[in-house]
């Protein structure tokens, strides 16, 4: 058989437009390897709208629960499956798994991104016991602690200056000689009396006991070991966006973002959308996530009607 749509992802932005095009009556495969996005590893999420507070395993299970209430039989839901490649034929799409193939009229790409891990001793010992990915998801839960920044760019600089407004103290260590992020950017956040950035300063080692309590890293001027004591630590050194799979078949900027219309969520391609962590969009957040994916979906609907 031929679906309307096929919903490539499992997160926030994919579940939303599974939601919608249950409720709008399109023959739908959502094909996902699991539920949740970034956010499952959370151990708290404070803003997720509508909710004051849940674990990210929580908002995972919410999320599948949301979906399959409505999905019926207009959307088939593929847990577990990874999907290796998509490309265009002349009725429309060829969607594939290792196990099967299924023919679309339309696809949403919702595959999210990866973050970049640090990659030193302890750093995944202490994952979500003091490391953390997302300032957006976990910030608050640091209020009044000292916490460093591991990057240099504008997200960095970004989660700075969000950890400023709650955080004693923020220490942002960065290991080239010149930060990434815009000028101006660097200049208003450096300015807080609480913040204090260290450049060529490469991380040799996160320390703790039940949690973090140290990072450790090297001056690359002096070859001087230095242990900084903090309760928190925020990475922020990019993410891999989940778009491999449709490399050949949509446009993709330099950091392998599909490139969309901010507008209607539309690729280069025509018939597919895209939406959340995956795209050129600003502010990878749940919440814009999800509204992105419903804007995708209004326009997709629309497009299948006058088809």
């Amino acid at each position: 058989m031929t679906y309307d749509l096929a919903i490539i992802g499992g997160g926030p932005a994919a579940v939303a437009a599974g939601v919608y095009a249950a409720r709008k009556r399109l023959k739908t495969i959502f094909i996902a390897k699991e539920f949740g996005g970034q956010s499952a590893v959370s151990t708290e999420i404070q803003n997720w709208i509508g909710t004051v507070s849940l674990s990210g395993a929580d908002l995972a299970a919410n999320l599948k629960k949301h979906l399959l209430a409505y999905a019926a039989d207009s959307v088939a839901v593929k847990e577990g499956a990874l999907v290796e490649h998509v490309e265009k034929t002349a009725a429309g799409f060829t969607v594939k798994t290792s196990a099967e193939t299924y023919e679309t009229r339309t696809v949403l790409i919702t595959s999210g991104s990866a973050r970049r891990k640090l990659a030193v001793p302890g750093a995944d010992q202490y994952e979500n016991r003091g490391i953390v990915y997302c300032a957006s998801c976990d910030g608050p839960l640091f209020a009044n602690m000292d916490v460093a920044v591991v990057g240099g760019g504008n997200a960095a600089f970004d989660t700075a200056a969000n950890l400023l407004a709650y955080c004693k103290s923020v220490v942002l260590l960065h290991r080239s000689e010149e930060f990434k992020a815009d000028p101006v950017t660097v200049k208003t956040v450096l300015a807080n009396p609480k913040m204090h950035a260290i450049l060529n300063a490469e991380i040799l080692e996160v320390t703790g006991r039940q949690f973090v309590t140290a990072i450790v890293y090297r001056e690359k001027d002096t070859d001087k070991k230095v242990e900084l004591p903090v309760q928190g630590i925020f990475v922020e050194i990019g993410s891999v966006p989940s778009t491999d799979y449709a490399k050949n078949l949509i446009e993709r900027d330099r950091f392998n973002q599909v490139v969309v219309d901010p507008r209607n969520q539309r690729t280069s391609t025509e018939g597919v959308w895209a939406a959340g962590d995956c795209t050129n969009g600003f502010y990878h957040q749940n919440n814009i996530a999800v509204g992105d994916a419903v804007k995708a979906l209004e326009d997709i609907y629309l497009y299948l009607r006058a088809k």
